[in-house]
């Protein structure tokens, strides 16, 4: 819910707040929605399986990786206008979202599935290079031979949908690079328990708020993406990218070793903002505020007296 609440700030525009206008963008679903989303749902298929049967939680989490994937090609043509907006960006990306809920809750669910698999088999002898050779075949066979698997299975079939699959096989080819990638973090596991290198895994949430508010600008609207889109050559591009990812895992990591005195600070002037904002209606606010209440209730009632009659 923290991360729901986060993508949905990130995309607030204060300037647009105080002209009483939320903009179209406010409603767009990113990458934080939908990892909020899928750790909800992850939950969710914990509590209706896991006390019926040791296999049914994995088995569920295989099984929709498959079917978001399998049948993407049919479902992604939906714009589902027959919803509010707001609800639907989470299922097409026909209003300009980008992380849907479908197919990248696939991604969430078969993560969910490994993470299953190695605390089964956590205390096996040979964990670590089995698992390093079972991504390592897995990840190369989706990424050369899973688009020919589909093709066969059309031949097979008949089933329009996998020719679909096979002509725009982005998910599973997708599965196995990041497959791959993993057998290389299992492999350089040592490496990647490193104090710093730790640090920075920790702080990925951090990382992407800052990001975000340099990058796109979140609650101005005014971010690098605004005065630099499409304006600069490789030659500033690739130095610049590699200065901004240091600069913005910096400021995260300083944020996370002050964390605790900011969100002291914060909570001290916001509660400092409420004692005055009470001290002041007690004092002097009350009368306007009934003065207000007055007049938003006699403009109400001319406005609808029509409809009142």
């Amino acid at each position: 819910m923290q991360l729901l609440a986060i993508g949905y700030l990130l995309r607030l525009n204060f300037f647009g707040l105080l002209k009483g206008q939320i903009y179209g963008s406010f409603y767009l679903v990113d990458v934080l929605h939908c990892i909020g989303l899928s750790i909800l749902g992850i939950i969710g298929v914990y509590l209706l399986t896991i006390s019926r049967h040791k296999y049914l939680f994995p088995g569920v989490l295989l099984a929709t990786t498959l079917v978001l994937f399998v049948l993407e090609p049919n479902y992604k043509q939906y714009a589902h206008h027959y919803l509010p907006e707001m609800i639907a960006n989470y299922l097409t990306k026909a209003n300009g979202s980008v992380f849907t809920i479908i197919p990248w809750f696939g991604y969430a669910s078969i993560g969910a599935f490994m993470s299953v698999l190695f605390n089964r088999f956590k205390n096996f002898k040979y964990l670590y290079p089995a698992a390093i050779a079972s991504f390592t075949i897995v990840g190369f066979g989706l990424m050369f031979y899973s688009s020919g698997f589909f093709l066969k299975l059309y031949n097979w079939t008949g089933m329009l949908v996998f020719s679909k699959v096979y002509f725009n096989n982005y998910l599973f080819i997708r599965l196995g690079d990041v497959s791959f990638v993993f057998a290389i973090f299992i492999l350089f596991r040592k490496f990647m328990s490193n104090s710093s290198v730790l640090k920075i895994g920790q702080s990925t949430l951090s990382i992407y708020v800052i990001h975000y508010i340099i990058l796109y600008g979140s609650f101005t609207g005014l971010g690098l993406y605004y005065f630099l889109n499409h304006s600069l050559s490789p030659t500033i591009v690739i130095p610049g990218a590699l200065a901004f990812m240091l600069t913005t895992t910096l400021l995260a990591l300083q944020y996370e070793r002050n964390k605790v005195y900011i969100k002291l600070q914060l909570s001290t002037a916001v509660k400092l903002v409420q004692e005055k904002g009470e001290a002041w209606l007690n004092e002097e606010g009350q009368p306007l505020l009934k003065a207000f209440l007055l007049k938003s209730k006699l403009t109400l009632v001319r406005l609808f007296r029509m409809v009142k009659n």
